[in-house]
């Protein structure tokens, strides 16, 4: 059998390429895409070939096939039903590169459940990033929280966090047009002006300079930022001088490649990638989903999704 993928074939150009799919052997599930999600933040960076050469191993996503900077299949997000193997019949998220039908070991599989609807279940990587960037801020309740930067990302943690009781959260963005979503989301919104000071933790989330050194401006005395943005082979200026270190700020890594140092003990990855699909059982969520574009036509919309100043909510792929 034969399907379609999608392949990153060099700088801003990509293409859908034929793949032959194996019949599935004891252990494993024949899947038919029916949603996907392309992450905008980490694609841009595939897209764009701006993957620091020091990551092209730790990059790696699961089933990706080829090699950085190109040509390579990538992806991280798919939504299908099971039509061979284990739980036939049923709908699995897979972190999987963008394509229509693939083979995959049943553990590679996560039930997603009936109540959450499959086009909301391609957030599941995305909102797996945000609960582990949670678990390493650590916030508690009546914290005032802000997070720098309203992606998706961002806007799950906001998201997290304002379902923590008597907390205050502000989105903090340049962009006005994310104030609704932010409401949406239950959180307050905020321009770099006009952002809440003193801020028990701040999380950034734009992948700019200018939003991290907002982070540490408004985080309060002997606080954290958690920096849940990736710059690829970008160069970041990270402003520690003036009163950074009088004040005794903490700026503390989040990366969702290992379960945070908190739950690290306890928790498996196949774990935590299920509490994110439980986590989306939260209709407040279909905000963040942008109209669907059709598998067939991503290749010459990806330029424009991809963009800097794109929609802000999460790219939908919607498989023939």
């Amino acid at each position: 059998m034969a399907s379609k993928a999608l392949w990153y074939v060099g700088k801003k150009r990509a293409e859908l390429r034929d793949e032959p799919v194996a019949a599935p052997a004891d252990g494993e599930l024949r899947v038919r895409a029916k949603f996907g999600a392309i992450s905008r933040g980490t694609e841009r960076l595939v897209f764009e070939g701006r993957v620091p050469e020091s990551e092209f191993e730790r990059m790696r996503a699961p089933f990706m096939t080829g090699a950085f900077p190109h040509p390579v299949k990538y992806g991280y997000s798919t939504v299908g039903t099971v039509e061979q193997g284990a739980q036939r019949g049923r709908t699995v998220f897979v972190l999987h590169p963008h394509q229509s039908e693939f083979v995959v070991p049943e553990t590679a599989a996560a039930l997603v459940p009936d109540n959450v609807p499959p086009q909301r279940a391609v957030l599941a990587a995305n909102m797996e990033t945000a609960l582990n960037a949670v678990w390493d801020g650590g916030p508690r309740p009546a914290d005032r929280i802000a997070v720098v930067g309203g992606g998706v990302v961002g806007m799950l943690v906001a998201r997290l966090c304002a379902q923590i009781p008597g907390t205050s959260v502000s989105v903090v963005d340049v962009s006005a047009s994310r104030r609704e979503l932010a409401r949406a989301l239950g959180a307050a919104f905020a321009t770099p002006a006009e952002a809440p000071e003193n801020c028990d933790i701040v999380f950034h989330a734009s992948a700019s300079s200018a939003g991290l050194a907002t982070a540490l401006r408004i985080a309060g005395d002997e606080s954290a930022v958690v920096e849940v943005s990736w710059y690829g082979s970008d160069e970041v200026a990270v402003p520690l001088g003036g009163a950074f270190h009088s004040r005794r700020l903490k700026l503390v890594s989040s990366q969702v490649g290992k379960v945070a140092a908190s739950h690290r003990p306890r928790w498996t990855y196949q774990r935590r990638l299920a509490a994110a699909l439980g986590l989306l059982d939260d209709d407040a969520l279909d905000a963040l989903i942008a109209p669907p574009v059709e598998f067939t036509d991503l290749p010459e919309r990806l330029g424009a999704l991809l963009s800097v100043d794109a929609d802000a909510r999460c790219p939908l792929i919607r498989y023939p």
